[in-house]
Formats: C-alpha cells, structure tokens, sequence
C-alpha cells in the first residue's frame, strides 16, 4: 500500500502545469434582513459553475478562491436561494502584463447577497454544492462537513454522521451499551480532541458516550483536522481534532421540525427556533428528544443488541452583534437512561448479583452546560487586532452499574481561554495569536468491582482527583510568495499533577499552482488517562481490574502511577486537480505517522480474565495511509471513492502486535445524484469495504466484511421527506458476546466487538423548515 501511494504521487506530479498567471476572488457571502442588516453567512458554499472546485465561507462570511476561466460562482446556502455570480471582470484579462508565472494577483472584496428561501416557489437546482470541503488557503489539514453531506444519511446524532467519510471511522465499544467510539488515523476517539465551536468538550468522562450527546439536526457544520492542530486549543489532539458548529440564531431556521421513525420501533424528535429580537440581539432554543423501548437482539444469546434508552436535550443560545461587539452565550441540559443485558432483566434487578440473579447494565447520565464567546474587533489598534475570551463550564454526572459492578463518576470542568490576534507592521499577511488559558477538572469517582474468581464484592472505592492546568502559547502566522503559507505555534502548560508540559507544533501548506496543494504538519500532543471512564465498555466482562499488576479494589493508589500520554505526530498531504470534460476531478493522498512515547496500556490480552492497565514499555505506534478521489462523474451525479490503510501496533507484555479488533482496510464510495427538475430528488448511496483483522490473544483474525447504505430524499418548499435502509446486506457480528451462558463467571466478556452488531434497518423521515 505504502509503494502504491508513493507510485501514484509520482504519476500526478508528472503531469505538465501550465504556467499561467493566476487571480484570487476574495469576498464576503451575506444575509440581508428584513431591516436591512447584512450578516455573514458561515458554512456558505461557493463552488465554480459545473465544477466541483469551490471553498466553503469562515465564521464571518468572508471567502477567497483561486480564479477559474468558467467566470461564473455557484453561491449556494441551506435554506437560501442559491445565487449563481458573474466574476468575470475578475478574471484574467486584467491582470497586468508584467505579472510573474505563478503569481497570485488579489482583487478587490465581492459581496454577494442570499435571498431567503420564502422567495422560492420551489426548490431549484443550479448546481451541486460541495458538501466535503478541504480547505486549501490554511496551513492545517482540514475537512469541513456542511449540512448536505449530514443529510446524506439520517445522521441522528454526530456518531451517525461519518457513513460517508473516508477518514473517520464509528465503531462500537461493546454489544451491551450502545456506546460508540470515534477512530482517527487508527486511533480510538480519546487520543482526538473533541470541540464544540472552538471550545474543547467531551472529554473525560464523557469522552466514550460524547457522540451521543449531539443531535444531528442541531449541527450546520463538522470541521475534522488530521494530526496536530492549532496550540490555540491546548495540547490534547495528538491523532487529530473534531469542532462542531451548531445552528447560529441569525442563520438558522425560523421554525424546524423533525421527526424519525425505524424499524427497531426507536423514534426521535427534534425542534429548533431562531428568532431575531433586533438589530443586534438574537436567540435560538433547540429541542430534542429520542427514545428506544424495544427488545432489540438479532443474536441468540438472551442478551439485548441495544439498550432501552430515553434522551432529552435542550440547548439556548443567545447572540450579540455589532461592528466592533460579537457577544455569544447559552446553556445546554442533557439527561438519558440506557438499560440493557439480559432481555428479562429491568431496573431494581441489578440489587441481585451473583448466579441466579439476571445480568443487566445501566447508565443514568445527567449533564449540563454553560459557555460564553466575547470578541472585540479593537478598531483603535492596528488593522486585523481583535481579542476574544472563551469560557465554558460542564457539569457532568454519569451513574452506571456493570452486573454486580458500580461506576458513578461526576466531572466538573472550568475552562478559559484568552486571545489576542492582530499583524507585523499592518502586513495581513504575516499575523500572530498570542493568549493564556486554564483548565479545571474535577473527578469523584466511586468503584465497586465484582470479582467474577471468587464470586465476590468488594467495597465501594471513593477517589476523588483535582487537576489544575495554566498555560500560555504564541502563534504565527506567515504568506510568503502567494503560495507558501507556514504556521508555528508553541504553548507552555503546568499541571500539578504532571508538571510542566511543552508543545510545539508547525503546519506548512505550498501551492506551486492552482491544481495543486502541498501540506506537511508536526508537532506533539498530551492527554490524562482517565483509566476508568477512557475504557468503562471493558467492564462490561467477568475480568477483574488491576494496575500494575495490582487489584485496583485493594490498591487504589497505583492510579497515581499511570503517566500522562504522550506522542508525537508527522503529517503530509497531496492535493491535485485534474479537468476532464470540463468538470474537476479532485485527488487527496494523505500520511501519518503517531509515535507515543509515554501510554497507558489497557492489557486484556496476557491474562484472559484480567484487565491490567500500566505504563508503557517499549514502541507503540500508528501509520495511516490514504487516497481518495472526487469526481463528478455526470452533470450531477457526484462519485466519492476512497482506501485508507492502518498499520497500529502497541507493545502488550512485552511483545509488539498490532491493535486487536481493528479492520486493517476501508474502502469507501458514495455515489450522489440530485434531479435537476424543480421538485428535487436526491439519491444516495454508500458502501464500505472493511478489511479483516486481529482477534486478541490466539483467537485468530476475523474476516472482511461489507456494509452498504442508501437513502432517497424528496425536497419541497419548506419541507422535505426521506427514507433510507442501513445495512443493507444484513451483516452483524457472530457471537458478540462471550459466555453469555455464565454472564456471573470469568469467561463472560461483551468488550470483543469488531464488527456491526445491528442488522438491516429500515428508516423514514420527515423535516420541515421556515427560514
């Protein structure tokens, strides 16, 4: 695979480049209100006509794009009428005769205003919308998710959002909880720093069940950054960076409803208002609701697939708006109920342990949110100066019993962050973010384990953690030549429990021409193990818990002796375009390499029948490889083909092997055709090529498997309908759960899931909006 990466790399950059002067669009995508207020529009798509060659717009609207002979830009946003612009007094023809080959000349701002979609008869398409957009004029790698790749698929909540991606991958932590993890580049979803708008969330404790606690509807974007990110966030992203961007009040829907049904008999609901209360204040109230009652199992086992479950969720954010103010604040409450394992068993029962007794599982979860953005334009100091403070507060407490065994865990977090940003000498090009922050994270976590050797419970351990962390970084920012853009950054942080922590981390991004993108990232990552909650799906077994060695039930305080982890991670990334037959056909080619040089190991594999978690010792490591291709294969018809392969080894007991459970393979393509009648249809189409891999101990390695998913969507004025079917060819994992016929014993283990455990399900929708 390595050798076929490079031959292909090899093959592109043959391929003559015309040497040809070259012109920037810049400009600035907006709403005009009823009071005649314009207000930039984020996530806006702006794509040249019949091509798939566009951008995406930045929280302000605000977009550039290399010039294209087509002259015209496809503007398109959800909920407005897309606008199709004559740039073509831009084009080349302007451009002096004395510019150099390969020079990028700048032009004056365009502004292009989107009418409301109550201006529509019906819907109409004037072209596809870039619905993956990976952005060229930044130094990071990233991808950015719009609302249209979401509504690909039914996308219930942001564990459900990434059938159509070729980089990351959703898996399920074991067959009793529901729980689903996300994996980057290899990696599980607790080495990828969660965010939601810029600010770390989901972490700790909420880390495993995170995914679950965003609902599908509320997202207008997904921003996944490979490797190293930005020092700006912290120090935690060592495999990569997931931000999600909720529905703005000036820019979302007046009124939206949406209601889901399946065939599992799960429904949801979901409810969303903007209201604009002038010309600078506005709110917006968010909505949701899901519920699962029914006996779901496809296997013989007696146990349930999925759990019972009931969720409500309810989200408030209020804005802020004027030329220098950008004030933004809200709350956020959750409560959910899961209760699963055996069929007979219902709450109350859990009292009973032992043989005899029913094994059940339960998790009541209560979490509450507060967060507050502050930003000001300074328009005293030197030109593009601004500042922001981010502050966020969660309130997370999580009850849950394995068996006979207990969890409750409550996690408090404090976090701010301070931003100052302004240039060199006025010089745009050359910027610098320099800012402080600090982080407080509060644990108690009381543990009962069950010692499935001797049919034994032991007391309740109560630990209680505090971690303080301050720190400071500096950022630059540079654009050299039009083509070389480079962004260092290092950022000092003090732990009192770890100390000093130092992260350096350096993106560069070159564009020899306009078809093609070169991009290489390093730096470094650091994150807590939170022993307990980072692998709760493990206790989900007959195995006993030990660290270094030692029961945890009777030494508690080897906890204290488990590093911090630490990585390192090498980044580079090939983007090419090619024009056959007028449309773009896109190539990305993308490496990383992790190399962890302090980890917690989570051995379940030396002795079967315990969980030993330490330090550790010897080389642990991740390589990811990968190729995708966009094209749009016919007018309209867009095909998305893609194969990434993993290579993730980690020394346990003292021997190098690769990581047990993991598909060493993926292969993607999704195929997406809209009508181009008034009255849309959309069709779409995914499936999956999951390769085999490695079973733990000596069990062998389970075999390649194929999932394929489809849905149909029918667009009208203000509302739309949508059906689909997810796995179609009806796969599931055999035998998921292990001694389920002694789930009292130390042969029951329900934490061995590689595959999927749900069968066929068939699902219908309906939304409606009114912007």
């Amino acid at each position: 695979m390595k050798h076929t990466l490079i031959i292909l790399l090899f093959m592109t950059v043959m391929f003559p480049v015309q040497a040809q002067e070259t012109k920037e669009i810049k400009g600035r995508v907006v709403e005009q209100s009823a009071d005649g207020q314009k207000v930039g529009l984020p996530g806006a798509s702006v794509q040249w006509l019949g091509t798939t060659e566009g951008t995406g717009t930045d929280e302000k609207g605000n977009f550039s794009i290399r010039w294209n002979a087509v002259g015209s830009l496809v503007v398109s946003f959800v909920g407005y009428r897309t606008d199709t612009v004559n740039v073509e007094s831009y084009g080349r023809a302007s451009l002096p005769e004395s510019s150099q080959v390969g020079k990028t000349e700048k032009t004056e701002n365009i502004e292009i205003v989107l009418m409301s979609g109550e201006m529509l008869d019906e819907v109409s398409v004037a072209s596809r919308r870039l619905s993956t957009v990976l952005t060229t004029r930044k130094p990071i790698i990233e991808q950015v998710i719009n609302s249209e790749e979401l509504s690909k698929a039914a996308c219930c909540n942001l564990g459900e959002s990434f059938s159509t991606n070729a980089s990351v991958d959703v898996s399920y932590a074991d067959a009793v909880t529901g729980a689903k993890q996300v994996q980057l580049l290899g990696l599980t979803g607790k080495y990828v720093q969660m965010m939601t708008e810029g600010l770390p969330n989901f972490r700790g404790i909420s880390s495993l069940y995170g995914l679950n606690y965003v609902p599908g509807t509320w997202m207008s974007s997904i921003s996944i950054s490979k490797g190293t990110a930005s020092v700006i966030q912290g120090h935690e992203a060592i495999a990569g960076q997931m931000s999600v961007d909720y529905k703005k009040p000036r820019v979302s829907e007046k009124i939206f409803l949406n209601v889901y049904l399946n065939s599992e008999q799960a429904m949801e609901f979901n409810a969303h208002a903007g209201i604009i209360l002038n010309d600078a204040w506005s709110t917006a109230i968010l909505l949701h609701h899901d519920r699962m009652e029914n006996e779901y199992s496809m296997h013989d086992n007696g146990f349930l697939d999925m759990p019972r479950q009931v969720q409500y969720n309810i989200m408030n954010r209020w804005e802020y708006k004027t030329d220098v103010w950008h004030l933004q604040f809200g709350g956020k409450a959750l409560s959910e109920e899961k209760t699963g394992g055996q069929k007979e068993f219902r709450r109350g029962m859990e009292k009973g342990t032992g043989p005899g007794n029913y094994y059940g599982i339960g998790l009541n979860t209560g979490r509450y949110e507060g967060f507050m953005k502050i930003g000001n334009l300074m328009p005293d100091f030197e030109e593009a100066t601004s500042m922001a403070l981010l502050v966020n507060y969660t309130d997370h407490d999580q009850q849950s019993f394995f068996g006979a065994r207990k969890y409750d865990v409550r996690q408090r977090t404090m976090y701010a962050n301070y931003i100052f940003q302004s240039t060199f000498a006025s010089n745009e090009d050359q910027q610098y973010s320099v800012g402080v922050s600090y982080n407080q994270d509060s644990y108690d976590e009381q543990f009962r384990d069950y010692l499935s050797d001797i049919v034994d419970v032991t007391p309740t351990l109560d630990m209680k953690r505090e971690e303080k962390e301050a720190g400071a970084f500096f950022q630059y920012t540079g654009i050299f030549w039009e083509q070389l853009t480079a962004m260092a950054g290092l950022r000092y942080d003090y732990h009192n429990l770890y100390k000093g922590i130092l992260t350096p981390r350096l993106h560069i991004s070159y564009a020899p021409d306009d078809e093609t993108i070169f991009k290489v990232s390093a730096g470094s990552g650091a994150r807590t193990a939170n022993v307990l909650s980072d692998n709760s799906f493990l206790l989900a077994s007959g195995h006993s818990v030990f660290v270094n060695g030692k029961r945890l039930s009777d030494n508690p305080a080897e906890l204290g002796k488990l590093d911090m982890e630490k990585a390192w991670n090498l980044g580079a990334l090939f983007n090419r375009k090619f024009y056959i037959a007028d449309r773009t056909l896109t190539l990305n080619l993308d490496y990383y390499h992790t190399n962890f040089s302090h980890q917690v190991v989570a051995d379940y594999e030396t002795n079967p029948k315990e969980i030993n978690f330490y330090n550790l010792d010897g080389p642990s490591y991740s390589n990811s490889y990968q190729a995708e291709v966009q094209y749009e294969l016919l007018p309209r018809l867009d095909v998305l083909t893609a194969i990434r392969y993993n290579d993730v080894k980690q020394t346990v007991g003292g021997i190098l092997e690769r990581q047990p459970l993991q598909s060493k393979y993926k292969g993607l393509v999704n195929l997406s055709y809209t009508t181009s009648s008034e009255k849309q249809w959309q069709f779409d189409f995914t499936t999956q090529f999951n390769g085999g891999g490695r079973l733990p101990g000596d069990e062998g390695n389970f075999a390649p498997y194929q999932i394929m998913n489809a849905q149909v969507s029918k667009f009208f004025k203000y509302w739309s309908i949508y059906g689909g079917c997810e796995n179609i060819g009806d796969f599931t994992q055999s035998n998921p759960i292990r001694g389920y016929d002694d789930p009292w014993g130390t042969n029951f283990d329900a934490s061995k899931v590689w595959g999927p455990l749900q069968g066929r399900k068939f699902y219908i929708g309906i939304r409606f909006g009114l912007t």
